[in-house]
């Protein structure tokens, strides 16, 4: 159902009370959560509902007992479609988010204006590339894939090169705990917290960077690395994949965005409601965006109830 544009003087009427942009785990929480307080809203998600879950193969940050991505993603979606109060739209992008005084208006790519007193987005992150990389010199047309996409059979007795100290570096361990193969990874001085976890593990070469250099041959690559003593060395792997971290994705429009692009939630117009991991890069956990999805839900309801004091 489109928002018709109303002749002058009348009102322009709601399709919902609440617009949701992003259905990861924070988005799909929202809807939920609206709907267990009567709110109809609308879900929209250019994929599939909790698409990157179903890529997670290992859980270790979560409740319920649930210790695989796909099984949570499910649970999640199952519930979501059951919700009579959410209206979802897949295959529907948000292209455009402007704000008014009494409402917001979010636009898809199919030209359909929805309304709405409020919006959450909860667009979430994608990865990062070698190019967005100050530390990494490879081929400016180079893409590789990030590491949760790597399969446990074409690991087996490889050698990795993980560009990165990222989080799915143990998770990918944790998933493939009999996997027979070695990981290089290196890494930036900023990564030098997140490799914690993956520090004592047999499996896992530490590679200190200051400077990478890429050289891709087919699916094997040659790297350069300049530690961090000055030193370089030439590793060799049979493939190469990326643990380099993510970029805020959101829809064009009237968010306010930081100097690395996230949407910092107190700085938002009051109709709009950030949520997940767009929120900011220190609290990208599947745990946090469904609690943030769930309490952005409840920010709007009570709103619109004038039971908050403005943010």
């Amino acid at each position: 159902m489109a928002a018709t544009s109303p002749r002058p003087g009348t009102p322009a009427t709601p399709d919902a009370d609440l617009i949701i942009i992003g259905a990861g785990p924070a988005g799909c929480a929202a809807a939920r959560m609206a709907a267990s307080v009567g709110m109809r809203s609308v879900l929209i998600e250019p994929d599939a509902l909790c698409r990157n879950l179903y890529r997670i193969p290992a859980l270790n940050n979560v409740l319920g007992g649930y210790t695989s991505g796909p099984e949570l993603a499910d649970s999640i979606t199952e519930e979501v479609k059951n919700t009579g109060l959410c209206r979802i739209e897949l295959g529907r992008r948000a292209i455009s988010l402007r704000t008014a005084d009494d409402l917001v208006t979010v636009t898809l790519d199919t030209g359909t204006q929805l309304l709405a007193p409020h919006v959450i987005v909860a667009t979430g992150v994608g990865p990062l590339q070698p190019s967005d990389a100050a530390w990494i010199t490879a081929p400016s047309d180079l893409i590789l894939a990030p590491l949760w996409q790597a399969e446990g059979d074409t690991a087996e007795g490889r050698t990795l090169l993980i560009l990165g100290g990222d989080r799915p570096i143990g998770t990918f361990l944790r998933a493939h705990p009999t996997t027979d193969t070695r990981l290089l990874v290196t890494y930036p001085r900023t990564d030098d917290y997140k490799i914690d976890e993956i520090r004592d593990e047999p499996r896992v070469t530490l590679l200190p960077a200051d400077h990478v250099t890429l050289h891709p041959k087919g699916e094997a690559s040659t790297a350069d690395i300049l530690g961090r003593d000055g030193e370089r060395q030439m590793v060799t792997a049979d493939f190469t994949y990326l643990s380099i971290g993510t970029s805020p994705t959101a829809p064009s429009g009237d968010l306010v965005r930081d100097a690395e692009g996230y949407c910092p939630p107190a700085d938002q117009h009051p109709r709009v409601i950030i949520a997940g991991d767009l929120r900011s890069a220190g609290f990208q956990r599947i745990m946090t965006a469904l609690g943030s999805g769930s309490e952005a839900a409840l920010h709007a309801y009570y709103e619109t109830r004038d039971l908050l004091p403005p943010r």
